[in-house]
């Protein structure tokens, strides 16, 4: 049995975590048995998540994870795609991890309204005498994660607009169609839903979260891949599961 670890469902997603919501559509996608368990920083390869267990072994981060169901259960996400739309793929997907979800974590963690709808629910476990510098410190590393990636040494107006300019390429890529790279889903789609449906989340006030919820084809996407992948939840992000 496969064990995934994440932070669990929050913020009315499957996990706070895109990377983590990402990883567990893989392994639904796999219909391989597995379950989730509450992560531990301590015991995460990699420092961070998400990360699984699979008979004793443990794998940290989602795209090592896809390639590690890949080679040990013979799984092809990608089934049926040329090597030029698996670049394709694998652009759009770094797209998503390293420039939109830089612009979430900052509207999520920076902008002060939507931090205290949002990530201070995370330090409630904190005793309360030290839980102001918990939060202080956590922030201050954000801070600086987002400066050493280059996100945060922009204004908040660009970085909606960097955003923005990413939702809009992947609207303007899926188009009419059913699922990313076609009719069926492929390992993009579980990347792109999973990032896309972040960045539609109504509790985080956001002209990103405007323009994410303005493009009709990635609501009803969001919808098909709810119905696909997580029937048991009905809506996400306001989208409902389409027939």
């Amino acid at each position: 049995m496969i064990t995934l670890f994440g932070s669990g469902p929050n913020f009315g997603l499957p996990d706070a975590s895109p990377f983590v919501t990402k990883a567990e559509t893989l392994l639904r996608m796999s219909k391989l048995p597995f379950e989730k368990a509450p992560m531990s920083f301590s015991k995460a390869p990699k420092g961070k998540i998400p990360y699984i267990e699979d008979d004793g072994e443990l794998l940290g981060d989602s795209t090592f994870i896809r390639w590690h169901l890949e080679k040990k259960y013979g799984v092809d996400f990608d089934k049926g795609l040329t090597s030029e739309q698996r670049a394709t793929a694998w652009a759009f997907e770094k797209m998503a991890e390293d420039n939109l979800y830089w612009a979430i974590v900052h509207i999520r963690w920076m902008d002060e309204a939507n931090f205290n709808r949002g990530p201070r629910e995370f330090f409630k476990a904190a005793p309360a005498v030290i839980r102001p510098l918990v939060v202080a410190m956590v922030r201050r590393r954000v801070r600086k994660s987002l400066h050493g990636h280059g996100m945060g040494r922009h204004s908040p107006k660009e970085i909606v607009e960097l955003g923005s300019h990413s939702l809009q390429a992947i609207a303007d890529y899926l188009g009419s169609k059913p699922f990313f790279m076609g009719t069926e889903p492929t390992g993009a789609d579980a990347t792109i839903f999973a990032f896309v449906v972040s960045a539609m989340c109504p509790v985080f006030k956001s002209p990103l979260q405007e323009a994410a919820v303005s493009h009709d084809n990635l609501r009803h996407y969001v919808g098909r891949m709810i119905a696909r992948f997580y029937p048991e939840l009905g809506e996400l992000a306001g989208c409902k599961a389409a027939a």
